[in-house]
């Protein structure tokens, strides 16, 4: 995993979300842009620091609806399950974080670079993730 600097808390749930999503490969990304909802696929993933990371571009709109309103929610679904992390997307630049996203997804590299002013990585925070199905009991945890 690309887990890093972690404390000793318990991280079962985030790397339960994280190793999910990663699998998935994609997964929708939905945002309030002036009231009206936006969702578009996504399938970059990165646990770093304790934190669960998405990547994109600071020219895009999906990256200004966020900086008006952070609250966002993806959705993945796999093998029958599907998950939904709901939570605030904030802003990092610390530029560690950058690399390890465009060393994970070395596709990026010809679109985005950690030192320029576009690359954009998100983190969850106050998020909650719950994993459901059609025959099993949801499970939630929070991120």
């Amino acid at each position: 995993m690309e887990e890093k600097n972690t404390q000793n808390v318990d991280n079962t749930g985030i790397e339960k979300v994280y190793a999910f999503l990663n699998e998935a490969g994609t997964y929708y990304l939905a945002t309030d842009d002036n009231g009206q909802p936006r969702v578009r696929p996504f399938g970059t993933i990165l646990l770093y620091g304790g934190k669960l990371y998405i990547q994109t571009g600071k020219v895009k709109p999906v990256s200004k609806q966020l900086s008006a309103n952070p609250k966002a929610e993806i959705c993945a679904f796999m093998n029958g399950q599907w998950l939904r992390v709901s939570g605030e997307l904030v802003n990092d630049d610390d530029r560690a974080v950058k690399v390890a996203m465009l060393d994970k997804y070395p596709g990026l590299k010809g679109m985005y670079d950690a030192d320029d002013d576009n690359t954009q990585v998100l983190y969850f925070k106050n998020a909650a993730a719950v994993f459901s199905s059609f025959t099993a009991a949801p499970e939630t945890f929070k991120i």
